[in-house]
């Protein structure tokens, strides 16, 4: 899925200016600071946007990986940068969880958006041999035996975690959340007997379908995915409509970043793209591309931090 609007606010300064000082930018290579570790999902999207970026802002991008506190780290030094559009943050939905949860201070308020790129739901995944063939036979145990069945995440409080909760929440089901450093561990711990299942993203179990390891029973959103053929949403299968919970991947730059600028780098990356060698890439690794200009990825991000402000609080993971 490739949607792309226009990028906005070109020409103009953040106090609402013309600036000849920003009309020759970039000058100089853009460090893009990736808050999650090298060779995962995250660094290697943002790695393949910012070749593909490179060639519409004539200098080159350094990709950084700043870890720690669930992306927060990474984050914060971005934020805090220099407002010169020289330093880019890959932004996460953690950006609008992590403050609800009480764990950090940094909201979507300490960026100026640029672009969204990318967007993945959950999908509930059992083993190839289990006992449940549908979302709604698993569902209708969950009711049944409260507590019984066993749920991999990511971690508590994290995406998988929340989305695992808003189906929980959404159809009377309970679970028992295990979390885990990752999708990765809880993926394992499913093929290893030690949970009934998992709600992490389709190109985290992409292989293992594939490879007849696992079943995905559905995917949680309101759309199918391109990802896992053939697998019903969750709306399909027990007949309702719920609000979705999902993870994405954007950009920003700290807050009083010139318009100009911020106008430039949303249009270098929204060209980056549409870049052949980056559709490629994203197709080959089960990704999808939902992008967004600046303007509505601003409103998305107050839309997120809005929806987990109000389901955090719910689902008693604040720890406010």
């Amino acid at each position: 899925m490739l949607s792309v609007t226009t990028a906005c606010g070109i020409g103009r300064t953040a106090s609402g200016g013309s600036s000849e000082a920003t009309a020759d930018f970039p000058k100089k290579p853009i460090t893009m600071i990736v808050p999650f570790a090298a060779g995962g999902g995250t660094d290697s999207t943002a790695r393949a946007l910012a070749k593909a970026a490179e060639k519409h802002l004539g200098q080159p991008i350094a990709v950084v990986n700043k870890t720690g506190g669930g992306g927060s780290v990474g984050m914060s030094e971005a934020a805090n940068a220099s407002p010169d559009g020289y330093t880019v943050g890959v932004v996460t939905v953690e950006l609008t969880t992590l403050s609800h949860l009480g764990l950090s201070p940094l909201t979507y308020e300490s960026f100026q958006p640029i672009a969204m790129m990318n967007y993945e739901p959950a999908a509930i995944t059992v083993r190839a041999d289990s006992e449940w063939e549908t979302a709604r036979q698993l569902l209708d145990f969950a009711k049944a035996n409260p507590g019984k069945l066993k749920i991999g995440n990511s971690g508590t409080g994290a995406i998988w975690h929340l989305a695992a909760a808003t189906v929980e929440k959404a159809t009377g089901a309970q679970f028992n959340h295990i979390p885990f450093e990752g999708a990765a561990p809880a993926i394992t711990a499913l093929m290893g007997g030690h949970v009934d299942a998992v709600t992490v993203s389709p190109p985290e179990v992409k292989a293992q379908v594939e490879a007849g390891k696992l079943r995905s029973l559905a995917v949680v959103d309101a759309n199918p995915s391109a990802v896992l053929p053939g697998v019903k949403t969750l709306e399909e299968e027990i007949g309702m409509a719920f609000d979705y919970v999902g993870t994405w991947r954007g950009l920003g730059v700290p807050k009083g970043t010139p318009d100009e600028i911020v106008g430039i780098l949303s249009d270098a990356f929204l060209k980056g793209m549409q870049d052949p060698e980056f559709i490629d890439y994203m197709k080959n690794n089960g990704l999808t591309i939902v992008s967004k200009d600046a303007a509505g990825f601003g409103q998305y991000l107050k839309e997120n931090h809005d929806r987990f402000g109000k389901l955090i609080p719910e689902l008693g993971l604040s720890n406010k």
